[in-house]
Formats: C-alpha cells, sequence, structure tokens
C-alpha cells in the first residue's frame, strides 16, 4: 500500500517581503539587507515617552452623605498626572489629614487605584467631556 504525500504550501510570503512598521510610520521590509531606511533612535522614543502631557482634563466632584461640599466643583486637572494627585488635592480643599477617612469614585460605579492615569480615566469614563468623582468619608460603592 503506497500513500502519496501532497505538497503543503504555504499561502503567506517569504520573509524578505513582509513589511514591518514602525512607529514613526516608515516601513522596512524585514531581511531585506537594505541599511538606507531610517528606524527612529531608542533615546528618541524614550524621551517621546517621556514627554509631559499638559493637556488638562475637567473634573467635577459630587459630595456623598455626609462629605462637605465644595464651593467650586469644577476643576481642571493635568491629563497626565496620576490618580493620587487628584486624591491629594481633594484632600486639600477640604481640609482633610491624611488619616481622615477619604473615599472617590469615578461615575458612583469604582475607585480606581492611585497609580491611574487621569487621561486614561477620562477617556475611558468620561460624561459630557467631564470626568465625575464622588467623594464620601465612608465606603459607598464597592
Amino acid at each position: 500500500m503506497s500513500v502519496q504525500l501532497a505538497e503543503h504550501t504555504d499561502p503567506s510570503p517569504p520573509p524578505s517581503t513582509i513589511n514591518a512598521s514602525n512607529s514613526l510610520g516608515s516601513t522596512a521590509a524585514a531581511g531585506s539587507g537594505d541599511s538606507n531606511q531610517t528606524t527612529p533612535a531608542p533615546a528618541t522614543s524614550f524621551e517621546r515617552y517621556k514627554k509631559r502631557d499638559t493637556s488638562k482634563v475637567v473634573v467635577r466632584f459630587r459630595a456623598i452623605g455626609n462629605a462637605p461640599i465644595l464651593k467650586q466643583n469644577f476643576y481642571k486637572i493635568t491629563a497626565s498626572n496620576q490618580f493620587k494627585a487628584v486624591i491629594q488635592f481633594l484632600r486639600r480643599e477640604l481640609n482633610y489629614k491624611a488619616s481622615d477617612p477619604l473615599f472617590l469614585y469615578i461615575n458612583s460605579a469604582f475607585s480606581p487605584a492611585p497609580d491611574e492615569i487621569v487621561s486614561n480615566l477620562h477617556k475611558c469614563f468620561n460624561t459630557d467631556g467631564h470626568l465625575i468623582i464622588n467623594y464620601c468619608t465612608s465606603a459607598a460603592w464597592g
């Protein structure tokens, strides 16, 4: 009994013709050996990453329960700040000590981690262009 094996052909192109795109949008042929193509230096990418985003995010604070109400509830906060900067800012505005209980929630739903970036929270959870932060002195939501 004789079995013939069919030759398997791979529909993908050979590796030398696959184009790889870098973060700047230029393309370089993988394995082509073309040395005149430019790729960004690692320092350039790192410096671009290090640049601080100076854009602002509108934050609206809403008191819950027996928490004191702010005289002004709209603030602009730098988008690249971590959420812990928002916590510290609100503590200063309310004249709260670090030992005083203060709970912050986004859209009355969840409490973000202190190291979360404000711009990420705004992109995902904004309401009418504002990041709504509810605050209270006792745990209100899980």
